[in-house]
């Protein structure tokens, strides 16, 4: 497949055709350029993670059956993003005949519109203009709900009607984004939102590859890839999508989250990119990626909370966005560079978080969405810090507590306030700054109020809370 980044020198067809230019169906142009880079051991969908073994293979398989595809999974599972990557499996640029005429982009050699080939047929190949159709722009999609016919199919246009064109020519449609899109691919995002009229004319374009508008047979030989995506528990309910589009769709590929905590943490990586450097930057200790992704694996199979609906990656990403502010603005008042996030952030994730999770009804027993987030983290920190247990023998830090030691943590705290409440007790302590090893203030910090609630969380002390501090003592 060729790399390059400006368009190809020819602007008629004569000069196309000398250069052995020939024509494919868009499929096919996809199929080739994917068994190149398939022989060519290039990476095939860079940023995608946990698919290798699971959702990657299948798409590879329908690339080279020539299938139309759904994307079948919850919210957040990178569906969109996975269609919108088959672009690079496009040539970098398409040529099409050049004339204002030309309703769609046209074929130089097997126009499909009544004017393109009245156009082909009445010049001279040398006199025929080019143009070349960069493969970003090759791609369209649309979201289900609200769309009409007209909008991905087509509409008769009155104003060419009152110009006397017959209501039974193509030349009086005004095509929609799917015939537009004639020579690439489209996207309908929530397939089963999609009113059954629309569904009918997109069972058409996949039987026939053809347009049918208000019941006139125009035949309209549109060449194009036709993705779907949509969610299990609504496409599976009855009478959501019908039957004859269910027949049709060439192969379905079920998405899913993450398999293991790893694989979150390295999209959360991946995702937050150079966010944290900068003027003032931010250090996240492992624990706390942790504790973030664990979060989200915990709501994702809480009782209390729609399993049906699922809990996207934006989730994480967007409670981890929190803690990493929060730190940040730690780190800008009282100095600290780099700042690290600490367990007390997580006192803001109700603003990052409500609203993300949808409640099971049935079996939240009037608990708040609050409530259910302040379990999930409960949940998440225990575990995480069970996990740490078992490596470094932390428990024996609760014998501090039956000294009567009291600590005192918060989010706006400084990190020297840790350092100088923590001096003069037991170099028990010092296992604790095993978990990150680190002689900064900040970073030791973290890792103490990181000890402490998974010690609360164990029942080995005890917690208080008030004016936005939280203290832990025995």
């Amino acid at each position: 497949m060729s790399t390059n980044l400006s368009p190809p020198a020819p602007t008629n067809l004569r000069d196309l055709l000398s250069q052995g230019w020939r024509s494919k169906t868009v499929k096919r142009e996809i199929r080739d350029n994917f068994s190149q880079m398939l022989a060519a051991g290039d990476e095939l969908f860079p940023g995608i993670v946990g698919y290798e073994d699971t959702v990657i293979p299948e798409i590879n398989l329908a690339l080279l059956a020539g299938h139309d595809m759904l994307f079948l999974g919850e919210k957040g599972q990178a569906k969109s993003r996975l269609m919108r990557q088959l672009v690079q499996f496009l040539d970098p640029y398409l040529p099409y005949i050049d004339h204002a005429e030309m309703p769609v982009h046209e074929d130089p050699l097997a126009p499909i519109s009544a004017a393109g080939r009245r156009f082909v047929e009445q010049h001279d190949p040398a006199d025929i203009p080019i143009a070349w159709w960069p493969r970003s722009e090759r791609y369209a999609e649309r979201l289900s709900p609200g769309t009409k016919f007209a909008d991905i199919i087509g509409e008769i246009d009155p104003a060419k009607l009152t110009g006397g064109v017959s209501m039974s020519s193509e030349e009086a449609l005004a095509l929609g984004l799917i015939p537009r899109m004639h020579r690439g691919i489209f996207a309908m995002n929530e397939l089963p939102e999609l009113d059954d009229l629309v569904q009918v004319g997109l069972f058409n374009i996949l039987e026939e590859r053809d347009v049918q508008i208000r019941g006139y047979p125009i035949r309209f030989d549109v060449d194009v890839m036709i993705l779907f995506s949509a969610n299990p528990a609504t496409y599976n309910r009855s009478g959501k999508v019908i039957p004859q589009l269910k027949d049709r769709i060439g192969t379905i590929v079920q998405t899913h989250y993450p398999r293991e905590r790893e694989q979150g943490i390295e999209i959360l990586q991946q995702e937050i990119g150079e966010d944290l450097g900068g003027e003032y930057p931010v250090h996240v200790p492992l624990f706390m990626y942790q504790v973030i992704e664990e979060i989200t694996n915990r709501a994702r199979q809480s009782k209390y909370v729609d399993q049906s609906s699922g809990v996207s990656a934006r989730f994480s990403l967007a409670n981890f966005r929190t803690i990493v502010a929060s730190a940040r603005q730690r780190g800008i008042v009282h100095g600290e560079s780099p700042a690290v996030p600490r367990i007390s952030d997580l006192g803001h994730l109700y603003a990052s978080s409500l609203g993300k999770l949808e409640l099971d009804l049935m079996g939240t027993h009037q608990m708040s969405e609050r409530q259910v987030l302040d379990n999930v983290i409960a949940e998440a920190i225990q575990i995480v810090f069970s996990e740490y247990i078992e490596e470094h023998g932390l428990a024996e830090i609760a014998e501090i507590f039956r000294g009567g030691v009291r600590v005192e943590v918060g989010d706006m705290l400084p990190s020297s306030h840790y350092a100088e409440r923590l001096q003069n007790v037991p170099p028990a302590w010092d296992r604790a700054f095993e978990v990150n090893a680190s002689e900064n203030e900040a970073m030791r910090a973290s890792c103490v109020e990181f000890i402490l609630a998974g010690l609360y969380s164990l029942d080995k002390i005890s917690r208080s809370q008030k004016h936005g501090k939280i203290h832990y003592e025995t």
